[in-house]
């Protein structure tokens, strides 16, 4: 499957299933779109016409031809999809679990408007994971990655500082047990900032992986939706400290992570605020709330936010030519290397590979669905009882939904996230189309930033 499309002056051809990009000038552009359902005589008849006042010649069209037809040849172009029986098949074979979040503290000290987990509570009771909990999910993890040896444990919440002493415990008890049974944890912190002290930076700045900050963006914009019970916006205290965090961390291994809105589709605006406070690692996600919210993004918003990703991306161009550049999560792409192909067409193996224990225990496919009944796994004493739903988890992939056929970008989303499909369409194999097009677009934008930056421009 090809794509075309003109960004930034730049004419791309993306081959997808092959990954190859190419760079083309206009004819070539026209010739590849018409080359599968027309003649070389046709395309010729075609091409001379349209372009009557740049001399083109017959010979021009025919050796630009023959030149897709080499790169068709050589499996760089009009490459065909030989991946769908894989995609079943990967996830039926594997069994073991690499990763756990673990929801530590089912309460939060701040009471965020568009919260999906219902202000950290996950429409239940307030809730603290204890030690025994978290040790036994962590015993579970090893006893079910196989001979898998790294790792992978979030902190999550609600907020996981008010849980602190337990991540602690938890983070300690895990690096007795990788010595024992040869494995590797790598952990992660997620934390809305309020509790960060220097206890907070000097321990997970010695082991946490990677560090998750919630900001997003202008003190405007952060204050109007991330307040504390007071009614009180949150930037002032928390930046400081973030600011601190990072510092001391050298400046790697973190991401301010944003939410942006209908109140502020302008999010750039956002972005550029963090880079100039800065922070270089930067990620703004889109909200997903019930269309009636008054955050809920709108169709009329698509056109905005198509034109804030290549706003974005060009800036991005420019600062990192200017030497005080940023990386933005959703434009972060391997064009040379990049995901193997089983990661590219299983998913984020949610449900299989990868899910959430809630402060009791229980297990759910991931944090977006915890506290939805239907989809409880089961729990960290008893494995996962409930195969009926792991099974549909297991068959969740860029394969598995009908819209996405034709889609060219399916091997860049693998099938899109199951928790956003789930509550657009009422199914984990649905699509979330509004999701959808974000998405494309941002990978148009990350490809052609990394063709400028190719061509050193």
């Amino acid at each position: 499957m090809v794509h075309q499309y003109k960004l930034n002056g730049y004419n791309i051809v993306l081959d997808t299933c092959s990954g190859s990009v190419h760079v083309v000038d206009e004819v070539a552009f026209d010739i590849i779109a018409m080359y599968k359902d027309n003649s070389p005589e046709q395309i010729v008849n075609y091409i001379i016409s349209a372009y009557k006042n740049e001399n083109i010649t017959e010979q021009d069209v025919l050796e630009c031809i023959e030149a897709v037809k080499s790169l068709e040849e050589a499996g760089k172009l009009f490459t065909p999809d030989t991946y769908e029986n894989m995609a079943f098949d990967f996830k039926n074979r594997n069994t073991v679990i690499k990763a756990l979040c673990l929801h530590v503290a089912h309460t939060c000290n701040l009471n965020c408007e568009y919260c999906f987990a219902s202000q950290g509570k996950y429409h239940g009771e307030r809730a603290l994971m204890s030690f025994e909990v978290g040790k036994r999910a962590l015993d579970f993890l090893i006893e079910n990655s196989g001979t898998r040896r790294n790792l992978e444990v979030d902190f999550f919440g609600g907020e996981p500082l008010m849980n602190w002493d337990v991540v602690k415990e938890l983070v300690s008890y895990a690096r007795v047990q990788e010595k024992i049974y040869d494995k590797n944890f790598r952990f992660t912190l997620t934390t809305n900032g309020m509790l960060i002290d220097d206890d907070v930076i000097e321990f997970s700045n010695r082991e946490m992986s990677n560090v998750v900050l919630s900001l997003d963006g202008r003190k405007e914009i952060h204050d109007r939706l991330r307040v504390d019970y007071m009614g009180r916006g949150s930037y002032d205290r928390i930046v400081p400290k973030f600011q601190e965090f990072v510092k001391r961390r050298g400046g790697k291994n973190y991401y301010m992570r944003g939410t942006f809105t209908h109140n502020n589709t302008d999010f750039t605006n956002d972005i550029f605020h963090m880079a100039d406070l800065g922070f270089t690692e930067l990620s703004m996600e889109p909200v997903v709330c019930s269309p009636d919210d008054a955050s809920a993004l709108t169709e009329s918003d698509l056109p905005i936010l198509f034109e804030q990703y290549e706003i974005l991306a060009k800036e991005m161009i420019k600062r990192k030519k200017a030497g005080n550049g940023f990386t933005f999560y959703h434009y972060m792409l391997d064009l040379t290397h990049g995901p193997c192909i089983y990661k590219r067409i299983s998913g984020c193996g949610s449900g299989t590979e990868y899910m959430a224990v809630t402060p009791t225990g229980d297990l759910y496919p991931c944090h977006q669905f915890v506290g939805d009944t239907k989809y409880l796994l089961g729990n960290i004493w008893d494995g996962v009882t409930n195969k009926e739903i792991q099974n549909e988890f297991k068959l969740c992939n860029a394969y598995a939904r009908p819209e996405c056929n034709d889609c060219w970008a399916k091997l860049y989303c693998s099938g899109g996230c199951a928790a956003n499909s789930y509550h657009a369409s009422g199914k984990i194999t649905g699509i979330y189309e509004y999701g959808c097009e974000l998405f494309k677009k941002r990978i148009e934008c990350a490809v052609m930033i990394q063709v400028a930056e190719s061509e050193g421009k």
